[in-house]
């Protein structure tokens, strides 16, 4: 019967720097994928940082975080 490798990532972000978290994720999602995982999860608020606080209330973040 085939398995699921599920990897569970728990890594620090940095709040606000989508750029770096962005960067974090995709280095342990490959780091993960050669291991054989399947599916890779991370922390809740992982790309934007946690918690995020005031930052949700400024236009230029949220549009950041969407793209």
């Amino acid at each position: 019967m085939p398995q699921l490798r599920l990897a569970l990532n728990q890594i620090d972000s940095t709040v606000g720097d989508l750029a770096a978290n962005a960067e974090s994720i995709v280095h342990w999602t490959r780091h993960a994928a050669e291991q054989g995982a399947h599916v890779v999860a991370f922390p809740e608020m992982m790309l934007t940082g946690y918690p995020v606080e005031d930052l949700a209330l400024r236009p230029s973040f949220v549009e950041a975080s969407r793209a």
